[in-house]
């Protein structure tokens, strides 16, 4: 960044808040000390809010397309995916700064941005790191299933494409919008066979842990087990309902289910979410209360962002600025009840924890919103505009 010997460079590192992914630290960082080569002093240099969340890397937008095949008794045995999302930089690293808004404007480019078409073959191996193969396909490659499911007729093809804004990881990057997606067609499948959702996951897997864990968070919730929506739901007033979702987290890396139960008032598209129970399945466990806390935060800020995290932008700059235009749980939000099931493997390698609930939750909630109401819900945040008008568009 600065063009001196390593030797040179002296940092005083102190701590701060955390962080899952990317935030300012590496641009204020390089803004410090450009600042202070130009005037030969120390400088110090402070972002206001609005400084840094006009001008951050974002997490990555995605549309995502797919299409199931079923047989005469209701049973998948074809899945499509198809999905695209844009990219631009990254976290810097130590070669390219240009990743960084700061690192940019100092003449570094940011990562090269490589189209790979044709596609590459396949490794030989199967790769779930983002979920972008659904839970339910034997993830087929080199003639060996790594997949947690049993459909055997599968496509998942992923585009990345340039963005016109600067990205980066946000915690569970594309696992999270992946899995959604995943779990909210599932669900309206098992809707249109008219099966229980739960029951439906479970003919479709094969991993005998994820089995374990949805069969686990299920029997925690004490699971109403019928086809959704909730038959003889009223169409006004505040309507109540529950939701499923899973996964196996980067496909190696911890198993998880979530039950969402949550109040949806007809008349308003406010949305209350009442009780959270996770299950979790990440092997050997050396500290239960740690595992707990890293679930329950999870579930959380998986919550904040399926109820209102959203970045927007007119013609000319982005718009959520600071916490008013950028809507995350407020202080003195309805929190839910938080139960954590927590499955202790003693034998094998101890896997990921922090990721996995908030990966799963936004899809738990939509589909407990469908359950309520019969209005399904594709888009995330669920703002209660975006409830009102799904409710207004039901059949």
């Amino acid at each position: 960044m600065l063009g001196l010997p390593k030797e040179n460079v002296r940092v005083i590192f102190k701590y701060g808040s955390g962080c899952y992914g990317l935030n300012g630290a590496d641009t204020v960082s390089y803004d410090a000390a450009l600042l202070s080569q130009a005037v030969g002093r120390p400088v110090r240099v402070q972002l206001t809010r609005k400084d840094e969340m006009a001008w951050e890397n974002y997490g990555f937008a995605y549309v995502i397309d797919q299409r199931v095949g079923l047989n005469a008794e209701g049973n998948i045995i074809a899945w499509d995916y198809e999905g695209w999302n844009p990219t631009l930089g990254n976290r810097p690293g130590y070669n390219t700064p240009g990743n960084v808004i700061t690192g940019f404007l100092a003449g570094f480019q940011p990562a090269a941005f490589n189209p790979r078409t044709p596609a590459p073959a396949p490794t030989g191996t199967f790769d779930n790191g983002s979920n972008t193969a659904p839970s339910y396909v034997t993830g087929n490659v080199g003639g060996k299933g790594g997949g947690t499911g049993t459909v055997k007729s599968e496509r998942v093809l992923s585009h990345t494409v340039q963005s016109f804004f600067w990205t980066g990881p946000l915690r569970s990057p594309s696992r999270l919008q992946n899995t959604f997606a995943h779990e909210c067609l599932m669900d309206e499948v098992a809707a249109r066979v008219k099966a229980d959702p739960v029951e439906y996951r479970l003919r479709h897997l094969s991993d005998p842990r994820l089995i374990e864990v949805v069969k686990a968070a299920a029997r925690a919730a004490k699971w109403d087990t019928r086809p959704s929506p909730r038959p003889a739901s009223r169409r006004t007033g505040v309507a109540t309902g529950r939701g499923f979702a899973c996964v196996l987290y980067e496909g190696d890396n911890g198993y998880s289910g979530i039950v969402a139960e949550v109040d949806v008032n007809q008349d308003t598209g406010a949305l209350v979410v009442k009780r959270l129970i996770v299950s979790s399945d990440t092997g050997p466990i050396s500290n239960p209360d740690g595992l707990k806390n890293q679930l329950e935060g999870g579930a959380l800020q998986g919550m904040s962002r399926a109820l209102g995290e959203e970045v927007t932008w007119d013609d000319q700059k982005v718009t959520s600025v600071d916490w008013r235009t950028y809507r995350s749980l407020p202080l003195g939000f309805a929190v839910p009840a938080i139960e954590s099931v927590l499955i202790n493997r003693t034998e094998g390698e101890a896997m990921g924890a922090g990721e996995t609930s908030i990966t799963v939750v936004a899809a738990a909630i939509g589909n407990a919103i469908f359950d309520a109401t019969g209005a399904r819900i594709r888009q995330i945040p669920f703002t209660p505009e975006r409830v009102k008008a799904a409710l207004a568009g039901r059949t």
